[in-house]
């Protein structure tokens, strides 16, 4: 297939690339810059300029293509709301220009917005995603929804903590504020848990749900159910050689900032319906692993 892949550059695009070119596909890689396109030559795929706030660049994306792969998503955590209401409106974009033609368009979710609120329940593939006035980020699962009822054949992709030795989703950011004020904490007994996927195995998955997904189903994206805070904190601690304490709830949002909303939530989940599904076996390090393998110096 020629797949119209948003966010082709970014951390988890620039693995899905290689992964669906090696199965044979041709990749048309959205991109707004010449960096971005050299890449993207780079790396035997074809160039299409524009970006998320370019609409029109979105339709044509997509009328050239056998399938859309929705990656990109804006991390300006302080126009988060906005930014997941950008992404409504792409993912509405995309449907017009799919409905009714059996393409598929597959969307990137996150684990965390499966409706269980964060309380320590596995999140599975069949929980319905929590309201966006809630979560602003469930604006991505409404707008996939509100698409296919118009008759567009979608699919989302539940997305845990990605991982390699540079990044590691909101990880990454909770060690950048260990860094700047010199102590890696975790909240309580730090028994929560976030769930995590290599970000290999995480390009593996949007091929495997490419070539054999079901229309209306969500996957998830999991390796690893569910990493406590406590391990994460430890390790983040030993990396940046600073302390490792515990804080409370009502501390967690003045060290934390943004992320205090994550990082007291207990958010398991599990892949086990997916892997099933698709023949998904996740192979690589741990999240704990990469960690330890990190040059934090540079990070």
């Amino acid at each position: 297939m020629r797949v119209f892949l948003t966010g082709a550059t970014g951390f988890i695009g620039s693995a899905i690339v290689p992964e669906l070119i090696r199965a044979g596909h041709q990749v048309l890689g959205l991109t707004r810059s010449e960096v971005g396109a050299e890449q993207l030559r780079q790396a035997g795929a074809e160039v299409h300029r524009g970006d998320l706030e370019d609409l029109d660049s979105l339709r044509q994306g997509a009328a050239n293509a056998d399938a859309v792969i929705h990656t990109a998503f804006n991390h300006d955590f302080s126009r988060f709301a906005a930014n997941c209401e950008n992404d409504r409106q792409v993912i509405q974009t995309l449907g017009e220009v799919l409905a009714g033609s059996d393409r598929p368009l597959i969307v990137t979710s996150g684990t965390g917005v499966a409706g269980h609120g964060g309380n320590g329940d596995i999140g599975l593939e069949t929980d319905p995603p929590v309201s966006s006035k809630i979560i602003p980020r469930g604006a991505t699962e409404e707008a996939v929804a509100a698409a296919g009822e118009r008759g567009v054949r979608t699919m989302i992709v539940r997305l845990p903590q990605v991982h390699d030795t540079e990044k590691q989703g909101l990880v990454s950011y909770a060690i950048q504020i260990a860094r700047e004020k010199g102590v890696s904490p975790y909240i309580g007994e730090g028994r929560n848990r976030w769930p995590a996927v290599p970000r290999f195995a995480a390009a593996e998955l949007y091929r495997l749900v490419l070539e054999k997904g079901e229309a209306g189903k969500r996957y998830n994206a999991v390796a690893e159910e569910g990493v406590s805070m406590r391990e994460i904190a430890e390790v983040v601690g030993q990396g940046l050689n600073v302390p490792v304490i515990s804080i409370s709830q009502e501390q967690a949002a003045e060290h934390f900032g943004w992320l205090a909303i994550f990082a007291g939530l207990d958010m398991p989940a599990s892949s086990a319906w997916t892997q099933q599904a698709l023949g998904w076996k996740p192979i690589g390090p741990s999240l704990i692993e990469d960690l330890k393998k990190m040059r934090y110096v540079e990070v």
